[in-house]
């Protein structure tokens, strides 16, 4: 570590900057499709006036600086720092080494990568406890303090600012298709924010509640809650279990439970974020490298 900072965090960060820019670069820019937030604000400044983004991109965000030492705390801070910054850097480069690839006559694989490249990118970023600074940074307070995601955020104000390049330069079809290409991302930011340890919770009601939670402890090696029930018909008491299990296991678990009784009631759901033994800790209770 140094200053308080994972290595692996920087470097991750460093990633998900690069692809960011090159899909900036590669394909909002040579396609003259507008971006949200900031980025849309520099992508504006560079139709209109010719600002390099790689320049504005820092200018605009030095006074959310501030706002971000304050409000997110040293650490995320200084990788706010190395996001914003590695960003300006890897717009200068790919702008300087530019791959021409202009998909005018195909503005639907031109926004569709758009939406990906910078969808991965920025979601590899704040996977890794960064930000690009600007809206990001405003995002992950909301997502922070007010537990909205990051990517539905990031959407309401990328429309605000594409409302604006509609108005100043943007034609009514390039601004359909940056629409396409902002969808695209925040689902893929959401994905890769929440989908990291995705998995299926399962809640079972059964007459033979203890056979099926041992069949599961023992063949699938889960662990199982078992919680205290009520029929609201029956009243009548009994035991409610609840098993967390990765997607890939779930048709398993079904198979286990239909064993014991195939006249179960399941109800299982998706579970975004899993911590603990079997998924971030091993049974040493020791972390699990992502």
């Amino acid at each position: 570590m140094i200053f308080g900072l994972k290595i692996k965090n920087c470097l991750f960060i460093l990633l998900g900057a690069a692809i960011f820019a090159f899909g900036l670069v590669h394909f909002n820019m040579q396609n003259n499709l507008a971006e949200g937030g900031f980025t849309g604000i520099t992508l504006l400044l560079y139709f209109l006036f010719g600002l390099d983004p790689a320049i504005t991109n820092l200018a605009l965000n030095i006074p959310l600086f501030f706002i971000g030492w304050k409000l997110l705390g040293r650490q995320t801070f200084l990788y706010t720092v190395i996001g914003t910054v590695a960003v300006s850097v890897f717009l200068s480069i790919f702008q300087r080494y530019m791959i021409h690839m202009p998909l005018r006559h195909d503005m639907t694989l031109a926004s569709l990568f758009a939406g990906v490249f910078i969808g991965v990118g920025l979601g590899i970023i704040f996977r890794y406890g960064g930000t690009t600074g600007g809206v990001d940074i405003i995002a992950r307070l909301v997502h922070k303090y007010k537990g909205i995601s990051m990517g539905k955020t990031m959407f309401a104000f990328d429309a605000t600012v594409i409302t604006l390049s509609l108005l100043l330069y943007l034609s009514y079809r390039e601004a359909m298709y940056t629409l396409v290409a902002v969808f695209i991302a925040a689902r893929v930011i959401d994905f890769l924010q929440e989908g990291g340890y995705a998995a299926k919770g399962a809640t079972i009601i059964s007459e033979k509640s203890e056979e099926i939670a041992n069949r599961i402890l023992t063949e699938m090696e889960r662990g199982v809650t078992v919680l205290k029930g009520r029929g609201s018909y029956t009243k009548r008491d009994r035991d409610v279990l609840y098993c967390v299990v990765a997607k890939n296991e779930l048709p398993r678990l079904k198979s286990v439970i239909i064993s014991v009784d195939p006249h179960a009631f399941v109800a299982v759901t998706d579970v975004h974020d899993v911590l603990g033994e079997g998924f971030t800790l091993d049974e040493q209770k020791r972390p699990l490298e992502p």
